[in-house]
């Protein structure tokens, strides 16, 4: 990224433009708010589109509905409700809180209602047609924003303002500036969305996307699986972006003509696989910069990267081989879905004969729950999002972040590795919904 000092692919950054067109954030919410044109810095009361809500937060939010004595949801088809986080229940206090919530979903008639094993809230959304093109969702997990590779513009919000929303049906919001970044090429062999996305961190960061939209265009984008863009957009909430979206037809023209706060440009054939380091996820070196570190587990998983292209990539590279000794590697599929395709193809097979340990689907390695947690002094290489002091039990722990093409090789060495290393062919493909 010009400007930045930083060697690496980017060619250029662009001075912000002028122009009448809307960014695809400002026409999301120019349309949810029902009027003509936005622009950034105003505030508008837009009508939501789509209300997610998990087990952690569920009960919570409806029992504030429930203590209000609102009896009845402004448009209950518009609800959703996913267990996935603390499931199966892993105390006898999860199960309370979640039997409160099942009692709460039936009081206010969700339909829409995903128990356990069913998957991750944000993969469930998508695979069930509960988002769509152009839609402005809120939920109440911070990685919203991965609805952005369907187009629509995604946002966290907090348990009071997911029950304002549930009984009005809508919501404020302060119109962000937009982030353009323009992707040009193909990704080479072994390099993934999520190697890209851990640069946009290293190059674009928080800083700069603070409170953003980042908008995703360029020939690159059309190049993209749809697995590929919601691991993208996923993680635009660790930059910091308000929301973080592709355009819902047409990437590479996208919103010619719209005024951005700044315009970057990567080149994707000249990316290398990229490692987020403790304790933050903007801390992102090359591999080389850390291959040969030694580590105690692997994890496969979450709603960053737990799709069956995800798992196809991992079991490509994994294939005939054991992980090494004294290593641990925990898969958790993003969902059913996932889990039985990949059981039907073979995948989890290939994974459980390397030495893998399979899990339901589930976040519950990924945010600290249960079913893979660190003791002091490990050191865990994952495929999820965050990689904060404690994340993942222990502070005294380390989390690094990296593709499940390096999760793989690393599990191979056990130690963090380049995936370019191992002869793999190019698993992307489209995930079946």
């Amino acid at each position: 990224m010009a400007g930045n000092g930083k060697a690496g692919p980017a060619v250029g950054q662009a001075a912000p433009r002028e122009s009448p067109q809307m960014t695809a954030a400002e026409s999301v919410l120019a349309r949810a708010g029902g009027v003509s044109r936005v622009v950034p810095g105003e505030y508008v009361v837009a009508k939501i589109d789509a209300m997610m809500m998990h087990d952690i937060f569920a009960a919570d939010v409806l029992g504030m509905l429930e203590r209000a004595g609102i009896e009845h949801l402004h448009e209950p088809g518009r609800a959703t409700v996913v267990f996935d986080h603390m499931v199966p229940a892993p105390s006898v206090a999860a199960a309370e809180h979640q039997a409160k919530a099942r009692r709460l979903v039936r009081h206010y008639g969700i339909e829409a209602f995903f128990e356990i094993g069913r998957g991750i809230c944000h993969q469930v959304m998508v695979e069930e047609g509960r988002v769509q093109p152009g839609d402005l969702v809120v939920g109440t997990d911070s990685h919203t924003t991965t609805y952005g590779a369907l187009g629509a513009a995604g946002c966290g919000v907090g348990s009071s303002e997911m029950a304002y929303a549930l009984a009005t049906g809508e919501l404020w919001f302060k119109v962000p500036e937009t982030v353009l970044v323009m992707l040009e090429g193909r990704l080479a062999p072994a390099v993934t969305a999520k190697d890209l996305v851990l640069f946009l961190m290293r190059e674009v960061g928080s800083s700069e996307a603070q409170y953003r939209s980042v908008e995703h265009g360029g020939s690159g984008a059309d190049s993209l699986s749809l697995a590929e863009r919601m691991t993208i957009s996923n993680m635009g909430v660790e930059m910091g972006a308000k929301f973080s979206l592709f355009a819902a037809a047409g990437a590479a023209t996208a919103r010619e003509g719209a005024r951005y706060a700044a315009i970057h440009e990567v080149d994707l054939a000249a990316l290398s696989p990229q490692v987020a380091v403790p304790h933050h996820v903007e801390n992102v070196v090359d591999v080389g910069d850390v291959a040969g570190l030694h580590l105690d587990q692997v994890f496969l998983g979450s709603c960053t990267n737990g799709r069956l292209e995800d798992l196809r990539e991992a079991a490509a590279i994994l294939r005939g081989r054991r992980i090494a000794p004294g290593l641990r590697m925990i898969v958790t599929p993003a969902s059913s879905t996932v889990y039985r395709l990949a059981a039907e193809e073979g995948v989890l097979a290939d994974l459980a004969a390397a030495g893998a340990i399979i899990e339901g689907p589930g976040c519950g390695p990924c945010f600290g729950g249960h079913l893979g947690l660190l003791a002091p002094g490990e050191r865990c290489l994952g495929t999820h999002n965050r990689n904060f002091r404690g994340r993942m039990g222990s502070p005294e722990g380390e989390i690094y972040l990296g593709s499940p093409a390096t999760a793989a090789a690393s599990a191979l060495a056990g130690a963090i590795a380049d995936p370019r290393e191992l002869a793999v062919s190019d698993t992307r493909v489209e995930v079946t919904r």
